[in-house]
């Protein structure tokens, strides 16, 4: 890599960070800080939510795993991917009810009311757990692009771009994490257009070969498909970036955005998964989207780089501000919550959520494995109106903890793998776990309270 690509890469990193804290309001009051009221403490609209709940959830991450699984298996791979965007589907719907029916105005006041003080622990930890990983796992994918893993420009990277992002979001909190997530989602959509349009014509223009390329076998993806359509119902309710906008609108405001959300996310994600079948085609290894950038010259790097800063930055600055809103708020005293204690829990999870990037972890197992790990919230959520007792949240969520574990450590029985392939092994664990989950929660409504 040449020194002018460098420059411009850096350029990328410090000059959108600069335009992100000239955009970012300065936050005075609590309702600023935590529920992104505006200055005239009027709740976001339709617009806002919508834009920030994409772009929160099109990462750096998960646009590097769509292009690589594209890459991996075609069609099928980015299709298995773009799946887990129907999340935003199912979480509408159930917060939509959870609000409307049962009158909760947030995830831990549903949890403390019905299952108790002690649940909230628990359920704070792993969501704790997820917004912990977003911070690592996206930034990684910033530093391959200025460096090899482990070398001194990689590290640099994420140190600067991670201190750049989080000096914005502690500006203004939740409501910059909004005001930029729609800027960055305009620049986004517009990268995305652009990459394509210089990427499909090298294919002759043929959509067809792309949508055509993969096979529909559980080896080839399908494993993979499989498991989001089952993670999609509790998935999404361990990750407060995405159930947090669920209660700062109205609800009907509120359904739209998450209706809208699935649509966006889910064709945007799907696209992107292009490049990987574009790599694939080309015959590209390694980490598709720096591959296939490097192939195409120094243009096509700084899109690249771009548009991974771009969803990077929107998906670090809502982990960022969901974690201060769950230290400060839904795990402290409302009495004593305060925009000064939200800054400072921010500082915390930033410097917390650097240091696994020492230690060069998978940045794919922050998906899979959180996930499988909290297939035990899919009772909880879908019949949050059933009443059981307090048991079943434990047994439910305890033994999707415990399946995940032993998937993790490698302890799952050979055995019970039912599906041959890359995956196979965890579609069994999923498939079994969730199976387990819902056994022992409708079990409880027989135990005598």
């Amino acid at each position: 890599m040449n020194i002018d690509i460098t420059f411009w890469q850096w350029a990328i990193v410090i000059g959108s960070s600069i335009l992100m804290f000239l955009i970012s309001p300065f936050a005075k009051t609590n309702e600023t800080f935590f529920k992104a009221n505006s200055d005239k403490n009027q709740a976001p609209g339709v617009f806002l939510l919508t834009s920030s709940m994409v772009i929160s959830w099109i990462f750096a991450k998960s646009i590097t795993n769509a292009a690589n699984l594209g890459s991996a298996y075609g069609f099928v791979g980015g299709l298995a991917y773009a799946t887990y965007y129907l999340s935003f589907l199912v979480a509408g719907l159930v917060i939509y009810q959870m609000r409307t029916k049962g009158g909760y105005n947030s995830i831990h006041h549903f949890i403390s009311s019905k299952y108790g003080q002690k649940a909230i622990v628990i359920f704070s930890l792993l969501i704790g757990f997820r917004l912990f990983n977003e911070v690592w796992s996206n930034t990684m994918v910033i530093g391959s692009y200025f460096g090899d893993q482990g070398s001194s420009s990689y590290y640099a990277a994420i140190l600067v771009f991670t201190s750049l992002t989080l000096a914005y979001t502690l500006k203004g909190g939740m409501r910059s994490a909004l005001m930029t997530d729609l800027v960055q989602m305009g620049l986004f959509s517009l990268l995305l257009i652009i990459i394509l349009g210089i990427l499909l014509p090298r294919e002759q223009g043929d959509i067809g070969k792309f949508v055509a390329s993969g096979e529909w076998k559980l080896s080839q993806g399908l494993n993979l498909l499989f498991v989001a359509l089952i993670q999609i119902f509790s998935y999404p309710f361990h990750d407060p970036v995405l159930t947090d906008r669920g209660f700062i609108s109205t609800p009907k405001t509120t359904l739209k955005s998450y209706f809208l959300a699935t649509f966006f996310g889910f064709t945007c994600i799907l696209l992107f998964s292009f490049v990987g079948i574009y790599a694939r085609f080309n015959h590209l290894e390694g980490e598709v989207p720096v591959a296939v950038s490097r192939s195409l010259g120094a243009g096509m790097m700084l899109l690249m780089n771009f548009i991974m800063v771009t969803s990077a930055s929107s998906c670090i600055d809502s982990a960022f501000a969901s974690f201060s809103k769950l230290a400060v708020v839904d795990l402290g005293s409302p009495e004593k919550a305060s925009v000064f204690r939200g800054r400072i829990a921010m500082i915390i999870v930033a410097a917390a959520g650097t240091l696994p990037v020492f230690f060069n972890p998978e940045i794919l197992s922050a998906t899979t494995i959180s996930g499988t790990m909290v297939i035990g919230f899919a009772p909880i959520f879908l019949f949050w109106n059933l009443k059981v007792p307090p048991v079943a949240f434990y047994l439910s969520v305890g033994a999707g903890v415990f399946i995940g574990l032993l998937f993790t450590l490698g302890w799952f029985p050979a055995s019970m793998v039912f599906f041959p392939g890359k995956y196979g092994d965890l579609f069994s664990v999923n498939l079994i776990g969730t199976l387990l989950c819902f056994t022992l929660f409708f079990l409880t409504k027989y135990i005598k309270t």
